[in-house]
């Protein structure tokens, strides 16, 4: 693959038509980000969504066609987000820019809904800028690059990284009206409950404890039972006890099938 060399003349002509102005539609400020980012790193696709807690994120600008639209916006925002590493680095407030992989469970690549949702994207990887706002909404401005393109290299990470300064100044001048936007989305929105308590609410429907639940979650989520354990302070045996008490409770066998009852419940 042809190393993509980066284009100064490409990275400035983007700025001045962000200086003439205070506002700007989220599609002009989308495409002023990735052509900005086209100068530094060749890739396919550029998302950004906007996270505030455990709400339905908002789909700011992306660059899909239809059918990558329904997988990484459609879907996604139905209730595959709650599994998303993305959305729970910027849930927990992190800020700079990461490879899907360096935040990741330790299973996460072998996960059922790794095979069942995440395969469906064709990625081979996808990296993030994640910038907090005072609003206390995180962006998360995605570069995103099929199989067939292959990963980012180190150098080009490397560039990327140099341009998180410009990247945060974009959303501090552009994105700073998101909590209402998502009050707005509340209210629009029949039922006030979010995604994620709809979710905790399966658990609770399925006559699930809270500690079963917190393990199934991070099961799901990629995290292998040593994981789970470190993360709950409980014996690596112990979070196994609860798993099979978790299936044999729900009546299933498989990660598969415990997927697709909290997808189904949701």
């Amino acid at each position: 693959m042809t190393m993509t060399r980066p284009d100064l003349g490409r990275l400035l002509g983007s700025i001045p038509g962000l200086l003439t102005t205070s506002s700007l539609p989220d599609a002009a400020v989308g495409d002023a980000f990735g052509e900005a980012m086209a100068a530094l790193a060749r890739f396919d696709f550029v998302v950004v969504f906007a996270y505030r807690g455990e709400e339905r994120p908002l789909d700011l600008h992306s660059t899909f066609g239809p059918d990558d639209y329904r997988v990484f916006v459609t879907l996604y925002q139905a209730g595959s987000y709650l599994l998303d590493p993305f959305f729970h680095a910027a849930r927990a407030g992190r800020s700079g820019i990461f490879r899907m992989r360096e935040l990741a469970p330790d299973r996460f690549f072998s996960s059922e809904y790794f095979r069942t949702y995440y395969s469906q994207t064709r990625l081979a990887e996808e990296i993030g800028f994640f910038v907090p706002t005072r609003e206390g909404v995180t962006l998360v401005l995605s570069l995103m690059r099929k199989a067939t393109t292959r990963a980012f290299s180190a150098r080009e990470f490397d560039l990327l990284r140099q341009a998180e300064p410009f990247v945060a100044a974009l959303v501090e001048r552009f994105w700073q009206d998101l909590a209402a936007r998502f009050d707005r989305a509340a209210r629009r929105n029949r039922n006030p409950e979010t995604a994620h308590s709809r979710a905790n609410g399966v658990w609770g429907q399925l006559d699930l404890t809270a500690r079963e639940a917190a393990i199934v979650d991070l099961v799901l989520q990629g995290h292998s039972s040593e994981a789970v354990g470190r993360r709950l302070a409980i014996a690596t045996g112990t979070v196994k006890v609860h798993r099979r008490n978790v299936y044999r409770k729900l009546g299933i066998s498989s990660q598969t099938q415990l997927l697709s009852l909290y997808l189904k419940n949701m």
